[in-house]
């Protein structure tokens, strides 16, 4: 069972899928954006390119990519653009009701551009409300495409993503304490959990592989 409303799907593709119209200018341009771990140190981060006609839940799903997640929980983003009013939130609306979150707006319908509307503007992007993840998007520069490139892409980044469900930047920071000392008697038991070949440490850029946003909305609505 899926964890959202199947009734939000049309024919497989949920409804009002917004890919935006760009201008000449806008179509020979990459988005990049610099996203930052918070309240963990040393930091974690991550650079990515993506296309200009981007909708917001599209840089999620290259965010959960790029930074490592498995897009197990909710998400949404904060953001207020240049020459806004107010702050809005962008991700997966409350179907459910929860008590005390403010309106979400469906990331699927919003493009990219319409708040990250300037070099600069800077959102606030919460992963999983238990963990809570709170990561700082920051857009660093209109980039012209490469036509031999296909986005998006990974182009920097440094350390490795936290394990999922880890308990959040406190559980992290037991975890590699933890994973520091292989005479704790929780060692080994924590190892093969975060993964053999998992080290807080390790991250290439060139092995990011970037899912179709397209198929992953189409799953998560539907059920299995």
């Amino acid at each position: 069972m899926s964890r959202f409303d199947k009734n939000y799907v049309d024919g497989g593709y949920l409804m009002n899928y917004e890919t935006p119209k760009l201008n000449t200018a806008e179509n020979r341009r990459v988005l990049q954006f610099m996203i930052i771990l918070q309240d963990i140190e040393p930091v974690i981060w991550r650079r990515i390119q993506v296309p200009s006609d981007y909708n917001f839940w599209d840089l999620h799903v290259a965010i959960q990519n790029a930074m490592g997640w498995q897009d197990y929980h909710l998400h949404h983003f904060e953001i207020k653009g240049k020459r806004k009013r107010k702050e809005v939130h962008i991700g997966i609306p409350d179907f459910n009701s929860v008590v005390g979150m403010k309106e979400v707006f469906p990331g699927w319908e919003i493009p990219v551009k319409e708040h990250f509307n300037d070099l600069g503007v800077t959102a606030k992007y919460i992963y999983d409300y238990g963990d809570d993840w709170y990561h700082t998007v920051i857009l660093e520069g209109y980039i012209l495409k490469d036509s031999q490139v296909e986005y998006p892409i990974s182009v920097d980044g440094e350390r490795a993503c936290p394990p999922e469900d880890c308990g959040g930047a406190g559980g992290y920071g037991d975890l590699i304490k933890t994973l520091s000392d292989p005479k704790d008697e929780e060692y080994e038991a924590l190892k093969e959990w975060a993964g053999v070949n998992w080290s807080p440490e390790k991250f290439d850029p060139k092995q990011v592989s970037f899912d179709n946003p397209h198929v992953r909305l189409y799953e998560a609505f539907l059920e299995r």
